[in-house]
This record gives C-alpha cells, structure tokens and sequence, in this order.
C-alpha cells in the first residue's frame, strides 16, 4: 500500500472522507485508528488482509471517482508534496506509470491528466484498453504484428500505401488481447505518438457497427464534436482521413484497432490516407481483400495454455502452485476449455475464488457437463454452464438479463430496469465482473459482455422472463425518450417540459449517452408483445435523431416501425412511419428512396381520408421535387399541401410549406411572390412560437432580398437568423448565413467584407463537417479577389440541423402577411 496516499488523505487532501477511510483502513489491519500511515501501509501489505484491503479499496477509488476534477487532483497534488514523484506517477509525458502505483479495482483504458490547476482533461486518443492481466505465449505471433507494424518497414509515402494488419481466429481465441498487447508495446517503442484510437466493430452481433457509424466514432475520438460530422460515408470518410493527415504532420503516427470485424466493408472507410499511419484489424474471418498481412490465430499450444493457467492463478496468490503440482490435470483442463483464452481465464476464475478446490475436482465437473462436446466451442459453452450453476440465484438471473441488455453496453440504468429495481445491483454486477463474465464498458457506470457470454446468457432465459424485462425497459427508456422530446419541441410549453430532465442540455446528454441502446430497443418491434412500445419510442426518437443528423440510425428506426405497423395492419401509424423515413432518407440525399417513401405515405394517408398527413406527405414530395430541379411540379404541390394546411387549421404546417414554396420561387426568378410566402412564414412562426424555423426564414428571406438588391434589409434579415441560430446552438444554421450575408456585401460591391464573410463561412463549415461547403465557400471567396489577411474566422460550434417540419394543435389567428 503506497504510503503517499495514506498521508495525503489524512492531510485532508480527500476531505472528511479520505480521512475516516484511513481510519477504515488501520482498523481493517489490526491497527488503532490514529497509527502512522507508513505502519498502516505496511500492514496493508499482509497478503492475509488482501480482501480487507480490496475492499477499502472499492471504497476510495468511489471517494476519488467521484469528484475527479476536485478530490482525484488534490489528492495527486498532496502525493506529490508527501512524496516528490508519487502524484505524478498516475501520469507521466504521453503513458500511465503503474510501477510501484496504487491499485484500487479492475484497470480501466481510460487516462485522465491532471494539469496544474487541477483540471481532469480526458485524452481522447488514449482509448486503447489496458493490457490483458495474464497474457503469456503467443511470441511468435507478437513478433509478426511487431514487424507488420514497425514503421521503418515504411520508406516513403511514394513506395507504401498504408500497412494494414489481420488477426483472424475463433471467437474467444485471443485476437483482441493479442492486438492489444502489441499495441501497448508498439507504443512503448514510441512508434504511434499520434496516439491509438480504438473502435469495437461488433461484426458478429445481430447489428454489426456499420463503416459510417465506425467513422462517426473514431471522428468523435479525434475531438470531432458528434454536431460537425456529416451525413454520408464518403464525407466522413474524407473528414477522417484529412484529420489523421493533419494529426500526422502535427503529432506523428496513429495506430487504429479496429477489433471484431466481420467483413472488408466495415474496415475499407477507416483506413488513413497518409502512409505513416497504420490500421490493426481483429476477425474470426480472414480479410484478404484488404490486401493486409494476414496473421491467422489458432487456439494456445498445450504448454502455452498451462502457462496462462499457472500465470493467472499466480497473479491471484503467487503462493498458489495447483497448476504446477499436477501439469497432467492442468493439461486435461486446458483441452477441456478447448485451448481458448477465454475459457481459460472462466476456468482460472473458478479456481482462484476456491483456494481449496483440487484441479481433479474442476475437471470432473466440466468433463460430467451434459453440454460438453470436444470441438472447441462446445468446451467454452461447458465452462459457461459451470461458471453459471455456482451463481447465487440473484447474480444468475442479472447474468441472463444483462445478455437481453439493447445495443453493445449497458448503462446502470438500463440493467435496474432489466432486473426491475429502483437502483443497479452494482455488488452483483461486480462479483461477475470479478468471474469474468462481464466486464466495465467505456466508462464508468457502463457494462458490456464477451459474445459468447451474451449468446450463453440469452440461450438460458426463459420466454417469460425475457419479454417482462425487455419490457421494463422499453417502457423506461419510453418515459425518458418522451420528456426528452418534450424538450426538444420549441413550442411545447416550458411546464410541459420538466420529467426527470431540468433543462434542453440534460435532455440532449442523456440521449447521446443512451443514443446505441435506444436505437436497438426499437428493433424489438419484431416481438408481438413488444411492438406497441417500441413503436411508441421510435416515434418519440424522431426529433431528436433529425436534430442530431443521426440519419442512418433514424432510417433505421423508422423501418422498424413501418413493418411492425404494417404487421399489426395499423396504416395510420405505418404511413407516419414512412414519411418520417423519407425525411431521413431525404438528409442522406437518398432521393429517390425519400420520394418512394412520402408516396407510400400519401397514398396511406389518402386512403385513410386523412388530410393533415396527406398534405404533409404531398409537402415532403414537394421539396424532393424541388431538389431534382422539377420547379413546376414542386410548386403545384406546394399549392395543394397549402389548400388542405389551411382547410384543417395548421397554421405551424401551412409556415412551412409557405417556407419551402419560397425557395422555389425565388429559384425560378419570382423574387416578389417569394418575398410574400415569407413574411407569410415568418408572421406563422411568430404566431405558433417556433423560434429555431424562425431563424430559418429570416435567412431565406435575406437571400430573396438580396435578389432583388434590398441591400440593408438583406443584412438585418441574415443578423435576424443569426441571431436565433446562436440562441438555439444551429451552428450550421449559422454557417449558410454566413455564406449568404458574404453574398449579400458581394452584391452591393463590398468585396472586403464578402471575402470576410466567405471565409468565416467555410470555417463554419469545416467545423460543422461539411468539406464540401466549406471548399465552396472557399473557391467563391477567391473568386471575390485576394484572400483577407488578419481576418480570423471565428471559431463555430456544432452542426445542427433544425427538424423537419411536423405537425401540431392549430393555434389561433390566420396567416399574416405583413412585413417583419
């Protein structure tokens, strides 16, 4: 026990807290309360006292996990006074020192630094997971991934295009502990100082990580903001690549993990551009169209499966020599686990939590398993099912929930209502953490499970219990996802809108946490029991994901609920379903499939006689047609969407068509008509409260004016838009007003300030990862004369799409069509 902590918490540096846990600790050893720290690490050392000892320190690592910014960094800070050396030793340069340190629970591949001043900044290119406890064997496969990733194997960007790397082998083989430990040890040999990212495909779960979803990742670890990214593969692929080229030149390799792939389709996007980098893939398949050094994985030698038995139980009590005083037994162990890691480590687990327990006795058990067949897989299952049986009853039935769990992790919300309690079963989730058979997820408060231990856990659920906690969860992921949405609606009131959420910033964090498990929730729809629920919250996900420019994960949603309405024979909610995926459809600039869509819709709504999502569907058809350059067809439609908006009363749906109508006009040259569908517009948002398409129309009521040389009008139209963008955080709002108020000074003559305006415009866009605007915004400001100097653009915040238009209770009062 390091004694610079004992002193740093007695100091205070952990507040009343870290000092009752010193006294905790001096009594736990057999020691009075007030006996000097270096007695009490020295007592702490016994190995008789290790469990007290381990869970003291549960206690603390909770203390400082806590408040990581404030205790975390007073007590490194305190350390470093007691002992020159010892504070700094939780970080030093660009790695952990974990030599001589203070372990407290499990590792995790999170690193935090703590700067002067105490501030805790999380390293997102540290996302590489610690190193596996008990890895041994596998050299001569260590050394080929060494030479695969050495970079003076790399002459010059002329004779190398980037060196990918495959571990390929059986699930549960060791492809990740073995790409994971070659990374460290790459790193160590200074070979990456960009840093690691590390992304977990899920290539065999029933939903693999798609090539974009995997951009979207690796871009976010890059200090990408989730609002800056685009919609579509290839410019997050472009955005990618151009961040790892910038990341090269500034700071040096990257190495990229890309762990569980399934097939070329999910690796071939991530792979860099600049020669320097280089990519590691884990899959049970191999990938030879990536042109990659193959390296496939076999299961562990006899001798080298002994060694991780022997080593593992080591590890635990260095006193334990089981292994050692009867190899024959071990032997026959390691062939009953088939030679995998996995079952390796389940089985060292069983031992090492029965001190007692003889090598004979454990291989009867799994030798009796009715399961057991000797194939290898069939072994993994045989230890799973013994690994299960010596569960108490309640850590079983958190086992076999928690494989029911949505999306890749869990969070502890999410498992309390699997199980049906008010809070996580957090000592039962970590007594199976402890066995191995779940482990912590990306952060704190997060779980995840091996695939094969989800497929055991999933097999042992019965139908009933299944359907009630999937269930549970459904209905609170339902509760949450509505008040959430609440917020998300402008002109919902603000007493409406409280829920378990205090303001729009709680709403959003919390369904960017849960994004993963809410949006494999809705895929449940396929269960009868279920549907109804899940429709219900893919519906309440809608906003949010549109807002989000989630357009993947919204078409998939909404597919969900189109066939599971379609199922039930309901059309009303199946054709809602289809227009909300034809919008998303419509943001992935997947036209066709978007017009295809609202058609289904129209002629459901049709059918049903109902006009309000009639008119919606004939106004979403509207503005495709407008995209494809059908001017007239998009007017008439617009013009009937507007006859049967204003007949039922929808004042908010008839803005938005007058909205759309108006950029139409002004395309085909009928600057005035335009100019009245927008005060329309703007007179109607004004009226129903909706701000965020407010902002919206006042940038396209600047651009008309502008057409029509209203040069001051123009300007205070686009400051209006401005002005409600940055209230509502639509930065790439803010960025086309930009563009359009730099087109507005060109217009009258001013290029100075055009060129200002062009260029603040694709930074804007940049940042709000649209590449392609933001080269154009930079070619029409060359076009303009001499790039500005000392005219920095400012710095833009997120992309942020306002939400289609939808729907809502006619408020009173008709259109006016007066001037703003």
């Amino acid at each position: 026990m390091e004694a610079a902590l004992l002193a740093a918490l007695t100091e205070g540096a952990g507040g009343d807290g870290g000092r009752r846990a010193v006294e905790r600790l001096a009594r736990a050893v057999g020691l009075d309360a007030g006996a000097p720290v270096r007695d009490i690490a020295e007592a702490a050392h016994d190995p008789a006292r290790r469990e007290a000892v381990r869970e003291w320190g549960e206690t603390v690592a909770d203390l400082l996990a806590a408040d990581p910014r404030g205790v975390a960094g007073a007590v490194a800070r305190a350390m470093e006074r007691s002992a020159p050396g010892s504070g700094m030793a939780w970080y030093d340069g660009d790695h952990s020192d974990f030599r001589g340190g203070v372990f407290l629970r499990e590792v995790v591949g999170v690193q935090v630094v703590i700067q002067q001043g105490g501030a805790a900044v999380p390293e997102a290119m540290a996302g590489l997971p610690p190193r596996p406890g008990g890895f041994t064997g596998r050299e001569r496969e260590t050394r080929e991934l060494l030479r695969a990733l050495d970079p003076s194997g790399v002459r010059s960007a002329e004779s190398a295009a980037t060196l990918v790397a495959a571990v390929s082998g059986l699930g549960g083989i060791g492809k990740t502990a073995l790409a994971v430990e070659t990374a460290h040890l790459a790193r160590e040999r200074g070979w990456f100082p960009g840093g690691v990212l590390f992304i977990d495909l899920h290539g065999y779960d029933q939903e693999p990580v798609t090539a974009d979803r995997a951009l979207q990742a690796l871009l976010r670890a890059l200090g990408t903001p989730p609002e800056h990214i685009p919609t579509t593969t290839d410019e997050r692929a472009v955005l990618y690549r151009s961040t790892l080229a910038t990341r090269a030149r500034e700071r040096g390799a990257v190495l990229v993990l890309a762990d569980n792939a399934s097939s070329p389709g999910q690796v071939r996007p991530l792979l860099p551009g600049d020669f320097r980098h280089h990519v590691l893939v884990t899959s049970r398949d191999r990938l030879p169209q990536l042109g990659a050094r193959l390296l496939p994985l076999d299961q562990l030698g006899p001798r080298e499966a002994y060694e991780l038995l022997d080593l593992t139980l080591r590890i635990a009590d260095p006193s334990d020599s089981r292994v050692a005083d009867d190899p024959d037994t071990a032997e026959r162990l390691a062939g009953l686990c088939g030679h995998l890691p996995l079952a390796l480590q389940i089985a060292a687990a069983l031992l090492v939590e029965d001190p007692d327990k003889p090598l004979t006795e454990l291989v009867a058990e799994l030798a009796e398993s009715r399961d057991h067949l000797d194939d290898g897989e069939r072994s993994v299952r045989a230890t799973f099912e013994l690994s299960y049986r010596r569960l108490s009853p309640e850590h079983a039935r958190l086992l076999r929930l928690l494989a029911l769990g949505p999306g890749p992790e869990v969070s502890d919300e999410v498992v309390a209502a699997l199980v049906g309690a008010e809070e996580p079963p957090v000592r039962a989730l970590k007594a199976l953490a402890r066995a191995h058979l779940v482990e912590r997820g990306r952060a704190r408060g997060w779980w995840r499970m091996h695939d094969l231990v989800r497929v055991f856990g999933a097999g042992a659920v019965t139908r009933e219990e299944g359907d009630a906690a999937r269930l549970r969860v459904l209905r609170h992921y339902l509760e949450r996802a509505l008040a959430a949405d609440a917020h998300l609606r402008p002109r919902v009131r603000e007493k409406e809108t409280t829920g378990p959420f205090w303001s729009r910033e709680t709403a959003l964090a919390w369904l960017d946490e849960e994004r993963a498990g809410l949006v494999a929730a809705t895929q449940w729809t396929t269960d009868r029991y279920l549907a109804a629920d899940a429709v219900r919250l893919a519906d309440a996900l809608c906003e949010y994901l549109d807002w989000r420019r989630c357009f993947d994960d919204a078409v998939r949603v909404c597919r969900a609920a189109c066939a599971a309405a379609r199922r039930a024979g309901d059309e009303a909610v199946e054709a809602a379903a289809w227009n909300r995926m034809g919008t998303a459809l419509r943001g992935n600039r997947r036209l066709r499939e978007a017009y295809e869509a609202h058609r289904r819709a129209g002629d459901l709504y049709h059918a049903l006689g109902h006009d309000n999502g009639k008119a919606m569907a004939v106004s979403n058809l509207g503005a495709i047609l407008g995209d494809v350059g059908q001017i007239d067809e998009a007017i008439d439609a617009f013009q009937i969407a507007l006859g049967l908006f204003r007949r039922i009363g929808d004042r908010h749906s008839e803005a938005g068509v007058w909205n759309n109508l108006a950029l139409i006009l002004r395309k085909s040259g009928r600057v005035d008509e335009a100019l009245d569908a927008l005060r329309a517009a703007l007179a109607l948002y004004r009226k129903t409260g909706d701000r965020p398409r407010e902002g919206r129309a006042w940038h396209n009521y600047g651009v008309a004016l502008n057409a029509r040389g209203r040069t001051p009008e123009a300007v205070n139209a686009c400051l209006n838009s401005l002005d409600v963008c940055r209230e509502f955080e639509d930065w790439h709002g803010s960025a086309r007003t930009l563009y359009a108020l730099a087109l507005v000074h060109d217009t009258a003559g001013d290029a100075e300030r055009a060129r200002a305006h062009m260029f603040r415009a694709a930074d804007a866009y940049e940042r709000a990862g649209s590449p392609k605007e933001a080269e154009q915004a930079r070619r029409a400001a060359r076009l303009t004369g001499l790039e500005p100097t000392g005219t920095p653009a400012p710095a833009a915040p997120p992309a942020r799409k306002p939400a289609p238009v939808r729907p809502s209770p006619p408020p009173p009062g008709a259109p006016g069509t007066a001037g703003p």
